[in-house]
């Protein structure tokens, strides 16, 4: 099966590593992973550095099965879409035009008129459509967010890395969104991998997650697995539960801090799930 491999990598800046030794289980097309764990752990330095824009200080990387660290960054932009948390500024172009110029980078050989079809339909399904005459520049953030999104999704990259892309949207565009990138992901045989902080979402959209601490991996498995009280406490420092609400999901309670803090003692890993990235239920088209 095609899959994203994460092998002994090691990432920082300079030669501060950020990353050490870090080793995943394949991530299949088809997977939604949520990047987990507190600020600082790691997680957009590994987007950074899957997406090129950031050295690797060793380790190995391969998309399926081929090479994928050696790649030229052009060549790695060719099968990966990185989407910052800090958006470009005072970019004067229409929404639709910014999606169109997206997906000419992605498919150069299709023609204008099916562009301009799948660029609106990625517009509607994301619920943006209406926007789509609107400058850039005038938007707000959350919309400016939405058609970030937009333009990712549209070039159909084989590795799409989105670093926080709900953090400026409101709580009915948070579920839309993540929605929208489950049905993406599994239409389309992406892989894809989504820093989030609420650890509610990830239960409820992701396939997957890996939980980073202190630049090293901490569990990683079916979401349910990943965050537990066990982990909470050892990555967040606080004492929590995970419960079922009354529709049946799962969710984080947090009763309090943990005693000792987020630094007393050293990391431990929790050893990997059995169960596979892909054993959750297949996305609804």
């Amino acid at each position: 099966m095609a899959s994203l491999e994460i092998r002994s990598l090691t990432a920082g800046y300079g030669s501060r590593p950020v990353l050490r030794d870090l080793r995943a289980a394949p991530l299949p097309e088809g997977t939604l992973t949520a990047l987990l764990g507190p600020n600082g752990s790691g997680k957009s330095t590994l987007l950074k550095t899957l997406a090129g824009l950031n050295p690797m200080l060793g380790g190995d990387l391969r998309l399926d099965g081929a090479d994928f660290a050696g790649l030229s960054p052009a060549r790695r932009a060719e099968h990966a879409m990185y989407m910052p948390q800090a958006l470009p500024k005072g970019v004067h172009m229409t929404v639709l035009e910014s999606v169109l110029v997206a997906a000419r980078s992605g498919r150069a050989r299709q023609g204008g008129d099916a562009l301009m079809r799948e660029a609106m339909q990625v517009l509607a399904e994301l619920g943006i459509n209406h926007l789509a005459s609107r400058y850039l520049d005038e938007l707000s953030g959350g919309q400016k967010q939405l058609a970030s999104l937009a333009q990712a999704l549209v070039r159909r990259p084989r590795l799409l890395l989105l670093d926080e892309p709900l953090s400026a949207l409101d709580l009915n565009y948070q579920f839309h969104v993540m929605d929208v990138l489950r049905r993406q992901t599994a239409r389309h045989r992406l892989i894809t991998l989504v820093v989030l902080h609420d650890l509610n979402i990830a239960l409820r959209h992701a396939d997957h997650a890996l939980l980073l601490h202190g630049g090293a991996l901490l569990a990683e498995g079916p979401p349910q697995q990943v965050v537990t009280p066990d982990t909470l406490r050892r990555a967040y420092g606080v004492l929590a539960r995970v419960e079922r609400c009354p529709q049946g999901q799962p969710q984080v309670h947090v009763d309090g801090l943990a005693q000792n803090g987020l630094t007393n003692g050293t990391l431990t890993p929790v050893a990997p799930a059995t169960a596979q990235p892909g054993d959750r239920r297949p996305a609804t088209a």
